[in-house]
């Protein structure tokens, strides 16, 4: 098994490193990727140091797998040209996701359409991978009609820059180079990618399409507030949704229990609900503060939490990658 990890000296691919050793990913060679610039500089996995190889020598060795994070313009560049020689490429940006012949797979969910003919597997956004997760089974019992989310986004989402962004201002520094259009320490900004024509930010609309692609319905309503919150690590997530069939909410604390991938932290009379520093380095989706949407039938309020660079993103595609492995389909 040869593995590439293209973007492996930015945070997402370096946490991608740090779960495939976790999770003890069989791989006979690892091919660090990065940009020019990075090349030679050393990385490590399972205590010892690779080198970062350039994108030419990555294709020349022909990995069985090659998972991308480095951005969407990448993704579209250097995929096919991996997917053409063999390689199943699992790409973390957008580029991809909507492509109707590209599958977009959560493993909790999806897995099971992939073959090996998938030489291009999009992983999803960050948020929409959470939501799918803590809805799925929901969905199988009761039938999801809408869902309306608002969203308390990580700095890490977007990047380095961005980290170092609120570390300076934090510190009462200006940000040398800030990746925000203003302030993000004591302060929030409704404000997650660009706008579209419609108003809403591309960030928002990714949650909305790739909702229903992801769970096969488009059907499914889904309108979207997406906001960065001055938090280093985990995307929190106001859910409310409605369903087709009326719920107990007993099942659905059971259903919660049973989701693979799902953990429920629900017990506020001893102040247990998720909370960003506790997903910190985890791979669970954490869920609690369901109740009852007193205000319309069969709708249902939830708070989800998880480790944007972990289930939302290193995680996810290290779980296909195993997927893959597991069904002999690479």
């Amino acid at each position: 098994m040869k593995l590439a990890v293209v973007g492996a000296t930015g945070l997402v691919g370096t946490e991608m490193l740090k779960v495939l050793a976790e999770r003890h990913f069989q791989l006979d060679e690892l091919l660090p990727v990065a940009s020019a610039r990075s090349v030679g500089q050393l990385v490590e996995y399972q205590g010892r140091q690779f080198p970062v190889v350039s994108m030419e020598d990555a294709l020349a060795a022909a990995p069985d797998i090659a998972i991308f994070s480095a951005g969407g313009s990448v993704s579209k560049e250097f995929a096919p040209q991996f997917a053409a020689i063999g390689t199943t490429v699992i790409d973390n940006s957008s580029a991809w996701r909507m492509d109707p012949s590209k599958k977009l797979v959560v493993p909790e969910l999806n897995a099971q359409e992939l073959t090996a003919q998938d030489k291009i597997i999009a992983n999803p956004n960050c948020s929409t991978i959470q939501m799918v997760v803590a809805l799925n089974e929901l969905h199988q019992r009761y039938k999801v009609r809408r869902i309306v989310v608002s969203t308390y986004q990580s700095v890490t989402g977007t990047g380095k820059k961005a980290v170092d962004q609120l570390m300076q201002e934090r510190a009462g520094q200006p940000a040398s180079a800030p990746a925000y259009p203003h302030p993000i320490d004591l302060n929030v900004l409704p404000h997650i990618d660009v706008f579209e024509p419609n108003g809403y930010t591309k960030e928002e609309m990714k949650m909305v399409n790739e909702t229903r692609k992801i769970m096969g319905d488009d059907s499914i309503r889904v309108t979207a507030t997406c906001v960065r919150i001055p938090v280093m690590g985990g995307h929190s997530e106001a859910i409310n949704v409605e369903f087709a069939e009326e719920f107990d909410e007993a099942e659905v604390l059971e259903i919660l229990r049973r989701t693979p991938g799902v953990e429920l932290v629900d017990d506020v009379a001893q102040n247990r609900y998720p909370m960003p520093k506790d997903s910190r380095g985890r791979d669970a989706v954490l869920v609690g503060r369901v109740r009852r949407d007193a205000t319309q039938p069969r709708t249902l309020n939830m708070w989800v939490v998880a480790d944007n660079l972990r289930k939302g993103a290193a995680t996810n595609a290290v779980q296909i990658a195993e997927y893959l492995v597991a069904m002999g389909l690479v």
